[in-house]
């Protein structure tokens, strides 16, 4: 009988059979990973979202379910154009970043207007409205824009006065460890409560200026710390917030806002409450 030839292992042949195989298997197994655990990462996404806008709203509570605290916010779109609420688009699906680089829902920004360094925004931002009963508590608003070494996101809270700083907050963002890094540190970030991002216009004057802010300074109320050996980061705050608080930002949203509390806060306003008021009372008495 012939002698049959024997299997070689080691022949450059087979170790390819192997390695293709091999790589064959893993990529399947990696791929159906990916699909099986996108649900949950999607998830674990959005509550991550919930958790930093509840933050920032100062809603926390660890003892309460994130979505049973969220449901105490309203998320509506807005037309950044106009700054009326628009259904064009769903607020918790929305990807601005997404959007921002697609033809029919960006546009580009003016390079003389672009100080947040973007490039491309969305027509359309949502907005997260927090209520206290029936009255608005809050309005919080996406931001974000460029850093020193990465795009800074967050979001900032506003009172309904549409002027009034309740808080920022970033949830993602690279700049420097111990320096641009700053930005996520409480007592950083609580300087920004209470402040001023308007000073009876349409452009906003908040900023983070060099050194320490000084109470007595003049337009201290706009003002907020620079950050020590970070001064590039510290700019690129001032340029996203200043953006997105602008006339092609929210600007014509919380405008809206100003005015309303302009209107409630008019002497006029008063008279005109009182009188309707002692009107109905009249008329009651002579029924």
């Amino acid at each position: 009988m012939p002698d049959k030839k024997e299997f070689d292992r080691d022949s450059i042949s087979n170790t390819l059979i192997v390695a293709i195989g091999l790589s064959l298997v893993c990529s399947i197994i990696v791929s159906s990973a990916a699909i099986i655990l996108k649900p949950v990462q999607e998830k674990n996404e959005e509550e991550f979202r919930q958790q930093i806008i509840l933050d920032v709203a100062g809603l926390t509570d660890p003892d309460v379910d994130i979505n049973v605290l969220f449901e105490s916010i309203d998320s509506r779109m807005v037309d950044l154009e106009t700054g009326e609420y628009t259904d064009a688009a769903d607020p918790d699906s929305f990807d601005a970043l997404v959007a921002a680089g697609d033809p029919s829902l960006g546009i580009t920004i003016p390079s003389d207007l672009d100080i947040a360094g973007i490039g491309r925004r969305a027509k359309y931002a949502p907005v997260y409205i927090v209520k206290d009963g029936a009255e608005i508590d809050q309005v919080i608003l996406p931001v974000y824009g460029k850093g020193l070494w990465s795009t800074m996101l967050g979001y900032l809270s506003v009172a309904p006065d549409g002027n009034t700083i309740k808080g920022l907050r970033f949830y993602a963002h690279a700049e420097t460890p111990g320096l641009g890094d700053q930005i996520d540190k409480e007592p950083w970030r609580a300087q920004w409560v209470g402040k001023l991002v308007y000073d009876g216009g349409d452009e906003p004057q908040i900023r983070v200026v060099k050194g320490v802010v000084s109470a007595d300074a003049p337009g201290a109320e706009h003002m907020i710390d620079g950050l020590s050996g970070a001064t590039l980061t510290a700019n690129g705050v001032t340029g996203l917030v200043q953006y997105w608080t602008g006339p092609h930002g929210f600007g014509p949203y919380l405008k809206t806002f100003r005015e309303d509390s302009a209107k409630r806060a008019s002497p006029s306003s008063t008279l005109q409450l009182a009188a309707t008021t002692t009107t109905k009372q009249l008329g009651h008495h002579n029924e």
